[in-house]
């Protein structure tokens, strides 16, 4: 019976030591810990007003981006000049497109949110050659996303097939996770040949997998990334904003960016 036991007990270990196995080992690759007092030009740029709900508040205003005590500082505040910019709110955001890419890899993000009635930041990426994989087919991967001063946050691939086609549940395409709310959070995501693996504070929180199916569009994240980071109010999503909430704010301690180690 022992000797039975044991062999089960082995055959355990073994199986976990195989799936431990197949993960990589990171090594740190780059990082931006914004102990500076500006931007790195060559890394990021100012995000800009466009027509999605994310980008309709978007803003170059210099108030909405600040370094404060060793973090960026990404605001959300009432417009106060609606004649050179239309939006009722203004934001700030940065991001790496057609800067910087990032090859599929380790990606960890420490920030702490500010909670507002309408408030939306978002940490994600996008796929660096955007211009010859228009959304969704080149797939989207949101790290993080938060509405109002919730608990919890959002992680979220889109992609042909859970867009165009609707299938979102086989595999499933988001889930929402608690967070410590008046904290620093570490929101992170790995990006595999075969999955795409979410964390909150280095813990699991879901895995989204390439799959075997007839449908186009499934898998298409392996590939050259940029980073979006952004301060977000309104929209469909998160609904009506509340200005006596505002300004709103998130504070980004470092993003890191890891790739597999050599062996």
């Amino acid at each position: 019976m022992k000797r039975k036991a044991f062999s089960i007990i082995t055959a355990v270990l073994l199986s976990a030591s195989a799936i431990n196995a197949s993960e990589p080992e990171w090594k740190l690759a780059w990082s931006d810990e914004f102990n500076g007092t500006e931007l790195d030009s060559t890394v990021w740029k100012r995000t800009v007003m466009g027509s999605p709900d994310w980008a309709s508040t978007q803003s170059p205003d210099p108030r909405l981006v600040e370094f404060r005590d060793g973090y960026l500082v990404l605001k959300g505040m009432v417009n106060p000049d609606t004649t050179s910019h239309p939006a009722p709110y203004i934001c700030g955001g940065i991001y790496t497109k057609d800067t910087k890419a990032f090859n599929p890899g380790r990606f960890e993000i420490r920030a702490r949110l500010h909670g507002a009635k309408g408030a939306w930041p978002a940490i994600w990426l996008m796929p660096f050659d955007h211009a010859n994989t228009p959304w969704p087919s080149g797939g989207e991967i949101d790290i993080m996303e938060r509405l109002n001063n919730n608990h919890g946050a959002y992680q979220t691939v889109h992609s042909d097939y859970t867009v165009k086609h609707g299938l979102t549940q086989s595999p499933r395409s988001s889930t929402y996770s608690p967070i410590n709310r008046d904290e620093f959070n570490v929101y992170g995501v790995d990006i595999l040949p075969d999955k795409v693996v979410f964390r909150i504070n280095g813990e699991i929180t879901s895995e989204y997998p390439r799959i075997e199916t007839d449908i186009p569009g499934q898998f298409p994240f392996y590939r050259p990334q940029y980073i979006l980071i952004d301060m977000q109010l309104g929209g469909k999503w998160v609904g009506e904003v509340d200005p006596a909430d505002l300004p709103v704010e998130m504070e980004v301690d470092y993003v890191r960016y890891y790739l597999p180690a050599e062996k």
